[in-house]
Protein backbone atom coordinates (compact mmCIF):
# COMPACT_ATOMS: atom_id res chain seq x y z
CA UNK A 1 0.00 0.00 0.00
CA UNK A 2 1.43 3.50 -0.62
CA UNK A 3 2.97 5.51 1.92
CA UNK A 4 0.68 8.90 2.93
CA UNK A 5 2.89 11.65 4.00
CA UNK A 6 1.05 14.20 6.56
CA UNK A 7 1.03 17.53 7.09
CA UNK A 8 2.06 19.03 10.68
CA UNK A 9 -0.28 21.15 12.75
CA UNK A 10 -0.71 24.87 12.13
CA UNK A 11 1.79 27.19 13.43
CA UNK A 12 -0.63 29.87 14.52
CA UNK A 13 -2.50 32.29 17.00
CA UNK A 14 -5.82 33.05 17.10
CA UNK A 15 -4.21 36.69 16.37
CA UNK A 16 -2.84 35.87 13.22
CA UNK A 17 -3.93 38.01 10.60
CA UNK A 18 -1.56 36.39 7.55
CA UNK A 19 -1.06 32.82 6.64
CA UNK A 20 1.83 31.29 4.33
CA UNK A 21 0.79 27.76 2.61
CA UNK A 22 3.13 25.43 0.99
CA UNK A 23 1.77 22.21 -0.06
CA UNK A 24 3.04 19.01 2.10
CA UNK A 25 6.34 18.40 3.91
CA UNK A 26 9.17 17.25 2.20
CA UNK A 27 11.02 13.97 3.68
CA UNK A 28 13.71 16.10 5.90
CA UNK A 29 11.03 18.17 7.16
CA UNK A 30 8.79 14.85 7.95
CA UNK A 31 11.91 13.03 9.45
CA UNK A 32 13.08 16.52 11.65
CA UNK A 33 9.35 17.20 12.14
CA UNK A 34 9.95 21.34 11.46
CA UNK A 35 8.45 23.03 8.48
CA UNK A 36 11.16 23.75 6.41
CA UNK A 37 13.76 21.58 7.52
CA UNK A 38 16.07 21.12 3.81
CA UNK A 39 18.82 22.90 4.39
CA UNK A 40 18.84 24.09 0.92
CA UNK A 41 15.13 25.21 1.60
CA UNK A 42 15.20 29.40 1.64
CA UNK A 43 12.12 29.60 3.40
CA UNK A 44 13.82 30.58 6.93
CA UNK A 45 16.93 32.31 5.01
CA UNK A 46 13.98 34.88 3.44
CA UNK A 47 12.16 35.15 6.88
CA UNK A 48 15.06 35.82 8.59
CA UNK A 49 15.91 38.17 6.31
CA UNK A 50 12.68 39.94 6.85
CA UNK A 51 12.12 40.30 10.24
CA UNK A 52 16.13 40.33 11.11
CA UNK A 53 16.33 36.76 12.54
CA UNK A 54 19.39 34.88 12.22
CA UNK A 55 18.34 31.80 9.61
CA UNK A 56 20.20 29.23 11.54
CA UNK A 57 17.98 30.19 15.29
CA UNK A 58 16.88 27.31 16.80
CA UNK A 59 13.33 25.90 15.49
CA UNK A 60 11.65 27.28 18.32
CA UNK A 61 12.54 30.98 17.77
CA UNK A 62 12.14 30.98 14.39
CA UNK A 63 8.83 29.45 15.31
CA UNK A 64 7.86 32.65 17.75
CA UNK A 65 9.44 35.46 15.03
CA UNK A 66 6.40 33.85 12.74
CA UNK A 67 3.91 34.29 15.93
CA UNK A 68 5.23 37.82 17.51
CA UNK A 69 4.38 38.75 13.28
CA UNK A 70 0.81 37.40 13.28
CA UNK A 71 1.93 34.83 10.90
CA UNK A 72 0.61 31.35 10.84
CA UNK A 73 1.93 28.61 8.80
CA UNK A 74 0.56 25.59 7.51
CA UNK A 75 -0.11 23.39 4.58
CA UNK A 76 -2.95 23.16 1.81
CA UNK A 77 -2.85 19.06 2.01
CA UNK A 78 -3.49 17.61 4.92
CA UNK A 79 -2.24 14.63 3.23
CA UNK A 80 -1.37 12.86 0.14
CA UNK A 81 0.94 10.00 -1.70
CA UNK A 82 3.90 11.51 -2.47
CA UNK A 83 6.99 9.71 -3.60
CA UNK A 84 10.01 11.44 -2.99
CA UNK A 85 9.80 15.30 -2.05
CA UNK A 86 8.91 17.03 -4.98
CA UNK A 87 5.48 18.91 -5.32
CA UNK A 88 5.22 17.50 -9.08
CA UNK A 89 5.08 14.17 -7.63
CA UNK A 90 2.15 14.32 -5.70
CA UNK A 91 -0.43 12.01 -6.63
CA UNK A 92 -3.54 14.33 -7.05
CA UNK A 93 -6.49 11.60 -6.68
CA UNK A 94 -4.44 10.42 -3.09
CA UNK A 95 -4.89 14.30 -1.67
CA UNK A 96 -6.69 15.57 0.96
CA UNK A 97 -7.41 18.81 1.78
CA UNK A 98 -6.49 20.63 5.00
CA UNK A 99 -10.08 22.08 6.51
CA UNK A 100 -9.78 25.75 6.10
CA UNK A 101 -13.22 26.91 7.31
CA UNK A 102 -12.59 25.71 10.41
CA UNK A 103 -8.88 27.22 10.48
CA UNK A 104 -10.43 30.43 9.13
CA UNK A 105 -12.82 30.62 12.09
CA UNK A 106 -10.55 29.55 14.49
CA UNK A 107 -8.37 32.56 13.06
CA UNK A 108 -10.99 34.86 12.50
CA UNK A 109 -8.36 37.83 11.81
CA UNK A 110 -6.70 36.51 8.91
CA UNK A 111 -7.63 38.29 5.15
CA UNK A 112 -4.86 37.42 3.37
CA UNK A 113 -2.88 34.72 2.30
CA UNK A 114 0.34 33.93 0.27
CA UNK A 115 1.55 30.89 -1.17
CA UNK A 116 4.80 29.35 -1.37
CA UNK A 117 4.79 28.70 -4.78
CA UNK A 118 2.70 27.79 -7.32
CA UNK A 119 2.09 24.20 -6.88
CA UNK A 120 0.57 25.13 -3.33
CA UNK A 121 -1.71 27.72 -4.98
CA UNK A 122 -2.92 25.42 -7.50
CA UNK A 123 -3.75 22.76 -5.05
CA UNK A 124 -5.74 25.34 -2.61
CA UNK A 125 -7.70 26.59 -6.04
CA UNK A 126 -8.32 23.18 -6.86
CA UNK A 127 -8.85 21.70 -3.46
CA UNK A 128 -9.96 24.36 -1.08
CA UNK A 129 -11.25 27.41 -2.46
CA UNK A 130 -14.25 25.92 -4.41
CA UNK A 131 -15.82 24.59 -0.94
CA UNK A 132 -15.03 27.84 1.11
CA UNK A 133 -18.02 30.05 -0.24
CA UNK A 134 -19.01 33.69 0.00
CA UNK A 135 -18.08 33.20 4.16
CA UNK A 136 -14.48 33.61 3.62
CA UNK A 137 -14.81 35.94 0.43
CA UNK A 138 -13.08 39.02 2.51
CA UNK A 139 -9.64 36.73 1.87
CA UNK A 140 -7.06 38.06 -0.34
CA UNK A 141 -4.71 35.53 -1.98
CA UNK A 142 -1.29 36.12 -3.09
CA UNK A 143 1.22 33.92 -4.75
CA UNK A 144 5.36 34.30 -4.24
CA UNK A 145 8.24 32.12 -5.39
CA UNK A 146 8.33 28.62 -4.36
CA UNK A 147 11.62 28.53 -1.36
CA UNK A 148 12.18 24.62 -2.61
CA UNK A 149 15.84 24.41 -3.81
CA UNK A 150 14.12 23.05 -6.82
CA UNK A 151 12.61 26.10 -7.87
CA UNK A 152 16.34 27.37 -8.63
CA UNK A 153 15.52 29.16 -11.73
CA UNK A 154 15.03 32.85 -9.20
CA UNK A 155 17.62 34.77 -7.22
CA UNK A 156 17.43 34.68 -3.86
CA UNK A 157 17.53 38.63 -3.96
CA UNK A 158 14.50 38.52 -6.23
CA UNK A 159 12.40 36.29 -4.20
CA UNK A 160 13.14 38.06 -1.16
CA UNK A 161 11.93 41.29 -3.19
CA UNK A 162 8.57 39.29 -3.81
CA UNK A 163 8.27 38.21 -0.39
CA UNK A 164 8.73 41.11 1.45
CA UNK A 165 5.08 41.64 1.19
CA UNK A 166 4.76 39.25 4.11
CA UNK A 167 6.02 42.12 6.25
CA UNK A 168 3.87 44.58 3.86
CA UNK A 169 0.58 43.04 4.93
CA UNK A 170 1.04 43.73 8.86
CA UNK A 171 -1.83 45.56 10.64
Amino acid sequence: MPRHDRCFPPIARRDAHTLILGSLPGQRSLQMHQYYAHPQNAFWKLVGSIFEMESIAPYPRRVQVLQKNHIALWDVLAAAERPGSLDSSIVHASALANDFAKFFRAHPRIDRVFFNGRKAEEMYRRFVLPGLGEEFAYIRYEGLPSTSPAHAGMTFAKKLDRWRRIKESEK
